[in-house]
Order: C-alpha cells, then sequence, then structure tokens
C-alpha cells in the first residue's frame, strides 16, 4: 500500500526523486523563512553541480543554513576557518612519511567532504586560494604530480565579508568564475528574527530531519538536469546577454564562456524544481544577478548587480 507521501506524490504527478526533492525545499523553508529564492539558487547549485558565495556580515545565519542543508542531504560535511597563515596542505591535506612501511603517505584534508564550507575565503592568502581552484573546477587536488579524487557529490559553500578589507584578499576572477552563483541572505526578517532571539539557547536544527533526500536521488537528479531541453532561441538569448556584457562601456570584463554554460546549467536546474522539463527565459533572468554579476568587472562606482540588471532589460529575449 502506498504511503501517504508517496500518494501525494502520486497525484501531483511526480516521481520519488521530484518527491524528496520538493520536501528538500520545504525543509529548508523552516530554516530560512522567507528566501524562497535564495533556497532555489542553493539547491540549483547542488543539482547542477555547481558551487555557492555567500556575500554577507558576519552572523545572519550562513552556518546554520549549510548545516541544514548538509543534514537533510546526509552528506558529509566540513567547515575550514581561513585565515592569513592558512596553508594549502591545511586545506587538502599532506603527504607524511611512515617509518613503518617507509613511504610518503597521503594524509586527506577537509576539502575531502561532500559539503565543504569555507568562511571568510577572502582572509586566506591567494596561494591557499588557488588551492581550491582545481578542486571546484576538475573535482581532485594534485598533490607531489599525484591527482586525487574528491566524493561525489561535492559543493563548496564559501563565505566572505563585503564590509570588512583589513586583513583580506580580494577573489581574483579566475576564483569568482568557479562559482556557479554568488547570494545575499541579509538579516531575518522582523517576526522571523524574533523567534530567533525567543529560541537561542536550543538547537535551531533540533525539529529538522536527517537525510531527506538520499545521495542516490542526487545523482538520479544530475542525469534528469541534463535531459532538460533548451531550445536554440534560448541558446541565443544567453549569447545576446553575453556579448552585451562584453562590449559595455561600463565594464571592464564581461562574462565568460564558463559563465553562460554555468548560466544555462543551473537554468535547467531551476526548471527542474520547478517540475518542468525546458528552460523558458524567467528561469535565465531570475538568476541572472546571483549567476553573473561576480563575473563581470565594472568601470567606476556602477554595481555589478545594477549593470546586470539593466542588460536583462535592455537584451531582447527573441
Amino acid at each position: 500500500m502506498l504511503g501517504v507521501k508517496n500518494i501525494k506524490s502520486a497525484l501531483l504527478g511526480l516521481d520519488k526523486e521530484q518527491s524528496e526533492l520538493q520536501e528538500f525545499r520545504n525543509q529548508l523553508d523552516k530554516i530560512a523563512i522567507g528566501k524562497s529564492s535564495l533556497i532555489d539558487i542553493s539547491i540549483a547549485s547542488l543539482l547542477s553541480g555547481g558551487h555557492l558565495l555567500i556575500e554577507d556580515v558576519p552572523g545572519v545565519g550562513k552556518s546554520t543554513f549549510i548545516r541544514a542543508f548538509a543534514k537533510l542531504t546526509g552528506l558529509q560535511v566540513s567547515r575550514i576557518q581561513c585565515t592569513s597563515d592558512l596553508l594549502p596542505a591545511d586545506m587538502i591535506g599532506v603527504e607524511v612519511f611512515d617509518s613503518r612501511i617507509h613511504e610518503f603517505v597521503f594524509h586527506k584534508g577537509p576539502v575531502f567532504s561532500e559539503i565543504v564550507f569555507v568562511d571568510e575565503l577572502n582572509r586566506a592568502s591567494p596561494r591557499t586560494q588557488s588551492a581550491l581552484l582545481e578542486a571546484m573546477g576538475e573535482g581532485q587536488v594534485s598533490i607531489d604530480r599525484k591527482s586525487y579524487l574528491l566524493p561525489r557529490p561535492f559543493m563548496v559553500f564559501a563565505s566572505q565579508n563585503p564590509e570588512e578589507n583589513y586583513g583580506t584578499f580580494p577573489l581574483p576572477e579566475s576564483q569568482l568564475d568557479r562559482f556557479a552563483a554568488k547570494i545575499h541572505f541579509g538579516y531575518p526578517e522582523g517576526d522571523h528574527e524574533l523567534s530567533i532571539f525567543k529560541e537561542s539557547l536550543g538547537d535551531p536544527l533540533r525539529h529538522i530531519p536527517e537525510n531527506i533526500i538520499s545521495t542516490q536521488s542526487i545523482k538520479t537528479l544530475w542525469s534528469k538536469v541534463d535531459s532538460i531541453h533548451v531550445s536554440e532561441n534560448i541558446a541565443r538569448y544567453v549569447k545576446r546577454v553575453i556579448d552585451a556584457s562584453r562590449f559595455h562601456p561600463k565594464l571592464s570584463l564581461g562574462v565568460s564562456t564558463r559563465g553562460g554554460v554555468t548560466w544555462i546549467r543551473m537554468a535547467k536546474a531551476i526548471a527542474l524544481l520547478k517540475n518542468r522539463e525546458f528552460v523558458i527565459p524567467d528561469d535565465l533572468q531570475l538568476l541572472a544577478k546571483n549567476c553573473l554579476s561576480h563575473r563581470i568587472s565594472t568601470v567606476g562606482e556602477d554595481k555589478a548587480e545594477s549593470i546586470v540588471d539593466l542588460l536583462i532589460k535592455t537584451v531582447p529575449v527573441v
């Protein structure tokens, strides 16, 4: 006999993976109340095999959200607190000589987790920041001419504080381009913040179930993202937006080809999240500022988000 959850899913035309995905989203909504678009972007990053940059001041719930994300997926999570003296080996691991077998043995670092939270990434030195490039781009790390595969799934959540520049190293364009999207949580809304104050002594995740969506379901959903249809018109629309960014007078750096591919893949994940088999312009426009603003460099005082918003308003869909 079908359970209540399965009956409901059948009536909605959802299969097992889609049902788990919707429940995953519903549970996250209980943690990040009023942040539905940010939840969708976070889930889309997971489903598209991407990584997420969170740009926010301290104490707005970034760690709590990531812990909830990991608990609901049942994925192993590790946290790396970046400082100026953090070494690449502290992140990816190091080879240590084992006198018993007279060989060097690789000891894995915290990056060998399925979800890695890199807090205040811009406090790490450029050398340490670059240690993440191969991991995020290739799903592996290389030490002493040997490559070690990272687990699958593998997702990096990285944070940086936009209000504090002392003792920080700005993320280079090559680093920023590895992130599928950038989000801002902001402060909680009035009533939600009040409830946080009332329950400040309790664990905010105590009511969150574990492993609501299985690893196998995530991998199946990856395949479904691959099968989401992108029409010729949609591809040409993406091309027009990217070309416009490369020749915009207020931009010194436009969107890369990788940026366009990631934007489309994120849109495919959003379409899947909305139980649709094809991408529409609304999917791309919903994601534009989050997927493109960190990939461009402005000239003057204009904000990247404002220019991306202008591109979306002026570039024709058809």
